[in-house]
């Protein structure tokens, strides 16, 4: 599978052109629009979420319910674009070239250097792009992966760990229960006690003009052994999983299973040992590794973090450098949140489905999904008896 997105995030809409989903697969589009709102929501959302009330459309490759295995085409429409038809205009428009332009680029963000690689004097040209609107367009993407691996049993599902120097802690359930308990919580997150103490952050980096980061979790429930590989670099699942998280805009470091935390223990208390039953084949006693070895998985839960770090555009602007003048200027402004931790969850339980439902796609004959279906059965017996 494959997809490619386009559009600004002032500009009219947000496309997906997605390739290889198996024909015959029930397709909800309220399945969609429910995933953008679960984005839109989130203690310390900007003004912009009260603008957008994002709802997709789908242009081609479903037919009655059902897609037909042809390219899947989905819009999502920005309705602030009515306020911006003359700048971002895609015929000249008199005036407009300067009409918000910017010259003032926003430490940690993509203006300066993407406006160096590609010879704008208008880092609005970078910015309009760069934005983490796209992952609006994302989440669309990673719904339609959702329903493809709902249809064999897998699960997705996410939870935030920490919001500024609010740290959670740690509570184990049902994947289908941390789904439900997170979707209640305005930070989406299980341990009451931190949401509220990470609300009174958020609250406070507001009023002082700043933004908050996080750690998100997401959990993969349902998949089979051996999704991925161990024979090229580029086929290990944890990697693409990794590159994945990694393209989020402002995320900053992945960890799968316990990640980071196993350079301080020793072999013994990071390895998960193996047992077998007849009941349900081969297992772990834990799943440090995150449900990932040698680059495929062991049929446990995959587990993956993101580090996001505070949203760069600050409403106590950082010090910047003019690149007309040259000289020393409070970075520009753009309309901001002051933490979207809770929303990023989201966009990562979509890249992570994404990645999943891709490596069913790789290892299991997928032109329909009646084949898959039949491959996908006789496969899980075969690993049961082992």
């Amino acid at each position: 599978m494959r997809y490619l997105t386009a559009g600004e995030s002032h500009g009219p809409q947000l496309t997906a052109i997605i390739e290889g989903i198996p024909s015959n697969l029930p397709f909800s589009v309220e399945a969609i629009n429910e995933q953008l709102a679960r984005r839109q929501k989130g203690h310390g959302r900007g003004r912009r979420m009260q603008i957008e009330k994002d709802q997709v459309k789908v242009l081609s490759g479903v037919r009655h319910g059902y897609t037909t295995g042809a390219p899947i085409t989905l819009v999502v429409e920005n309705k602030d674009w009515a306020h911006w038809q003359g700048i971002m205009s895609v015929e000249p428009v008199e005036g407009a070239e300067e009409k918000r332009r910017v010259s003032r680029p926003r430490p940690g963000h993509a203006d300066l250097n993407g406006a160096i690689k590609y010879h704008q004097r208008d880092m609005r040209n970078i910015l309009e792009r760069s934005s983490a609107r796209e992952t609006t367009i994302r989440v669309a993407v990673g719904a339609v992966a959702r329903q493809l691996l709902e249809a064999f049993g897998i699960r997705v599902g996410g939870q935030v760990l920490q919001i500024g120097n609010v740290v959670a802690k740690r509570i184990d359930l049902p994947l289908e229960e941390l789904i439900a308990r997170t979707e209640e919580s305005p930070v989406r997150c299980l341990d009451e006690e931190a949401a509220q103490l990470m609300m009174a952050a958020i609250d406070q980096a507001k009023q002082d003009g700043d933004s908050l980061g996080g750690i998100v979790e997401v959990i993969v429930d349902g998949v089979p052994v051996g999704l991925g590989s161990h024979v090229q670099w580029d086929r290990k699942l944890d990697g693409r999983l990794a590159q994945a998280v990694m393209s989020i805009q402002a995320f900053k470091g992945v960890e799968i299973g316990i990640g980071f935390e196993a350079a301080g223990r020793p072999g013994s208390q990071v390895h998960d040992e193996i047992v077998w039953s007849e009941e349900t084949g081969y297992s772990r006693k834990s799943n440090r590794a995150g449900g990932l070895e040698g680059g495929m998985t062991t049929g446990m839960p995959v587990v993956v973090r993101g580090v996001m770090k505070p949203i760069p555009t600050l409403y106590k602007p950082l010090m910047s450098v003019d690149i007309d003048s040259r000289e020393a200027f409070s970075a520009s402004i753009e309309r901001s949140d002051s933490c979207a931790v809770p929303a990023a969850s989201v966009v990562a339980e979509a890249v992570v489905a994404w990645e999943i439902a891709s490596a069913m796609c790789e290892k299991f004959p997928s032109d329909s999904l009646d084949d898959m279906l039949e491959n996908v059965r006789q496969y899980r017996a075969y690993t049961e008896k082992f």
